[in-house]
C-alpha cells in the first residue's frame, strides 16, 4: 500500500479545511489507506490527558455506541483516553481516520492497524511536511486543528479548565462547527463556552 498525496484544489481535498483554516490549510495532505472514507460523515473526538473517572467511563461507553452505530470517527488518538477509545473502535467494522502528529512517511504501521487497512476501513492522513518525522507540541496543535476542520462534528469528552484544550474549543466554535461534550459539572467550563452538553448523545440522529 503506497502513500498518496492530496493537493489543494484536487477532487478529494476537503473544502472544509480551507473554510476553517484559511491560509493555514495544508497545501498538501499525505495519506495511506482507503481514500473513499473521506466521503463519509465524520465525528472528531478529543479528550484532555487528565480526565475525571466518571467521564472516562462515559467516554468508553460513548466509543462503544459509535462502534455499534457504524459512525466514521477521526482523531489523533494521542491522549490516554483517546487511545483507549481507538482500541474499542478498532474492534468494530466502521471506518476510522487516524491523523498522526508527524509525517506518514517512514511511520511504522502497528500490528493492530494492518487488518483494518487491508479491510479498507482505515485511513491515515497527515497535514504535515514529509520531513516532519516526529511528534512535537507544535505538530500536535496543527494536527488537532486539521482533525477538527476535517470533521462534520466534534466531541470533546473533557477539557481541563484554562487548558490548551479549552482554548482549542474556543477556536473550533469560532469556525461554526457543532461541538458537543458530556453534561457534567466537570465540563462546566466547556458548556459555558457554548458547547452543547449531552447526557446520552443519540448518534442515530446525526451530529
Amino acid at each position: 500500500m503506497e502513500i498518496f498525496h492530496l493537493k489543494q484544489g484536487s477532487t478529494n481535498y476537503s473544502s472544509s479545511l480551507q473554510k476553517c483554516l484559511g491560509r493555514h490549510a495544508p497545501p498538501v495532505i499525505t495519506g495511506l489507506g482507503n481514500l473513499d472514507i473521506l466521503n463519509q460523515k465524520k465525528l472528531a473526538i478529543f479528550c484532555s490527558a487528565k480526565c475525571p473517572g466518571n467521564l472516562i467511563v462515559k467516554a468508553y461507553d460513548f466509543s462503544q455506541s459509535l462502534k455499534q452505530a457504524g459512525v466514521t470517527v477521526v482523531g489523533g488518538f494521542h491522549s490516554p483516553i483517546e487511545r483507549e477509545c481507538l482500541t474499542i473502535l478498532l474492534r468494530g467494522s466502521q471506518p476510522i481516520i487516524i491523523c498522526p502528529a508527524r509525517s506518514i512517511k517512514g511511520m511504522r504501521i502497528r500490528k493492530e492497524f494492518k487488518r483494518p487497512l487491508e479491510e479498507g476501513r482505515l485511513l491515515f492522513l497527515s497535514p504535515l511536511k514529509e520531513s516532519q518525522g516526529r511528534n512535537t507540541v507544535e505538530t500536535a496543535y496543527e494536527r488537532n486543528r486539521f482533525v477538527a476542520a476535517l470533521a462534520d462534528g466534534v466531541f470533546v469528552a473533557h477539557g481541563v479548565p484554562k487548558s490548551k484544550t479549552e482554548d482549542f474549543c474556543r477556536e473550533v466554535l469560532s469556525w461554526g462547527k457543532k461541538v458537543y461534550t458530556f453534561e457534567s459539572d466537570s465540563n462546566r467550563n466547556l458548556i459555558n463556552l457554548g458547547i452543547m452538553a449531552v447526557i446520552d448523545m443519540n448518534i442515530s440522529k446525526g451530529f
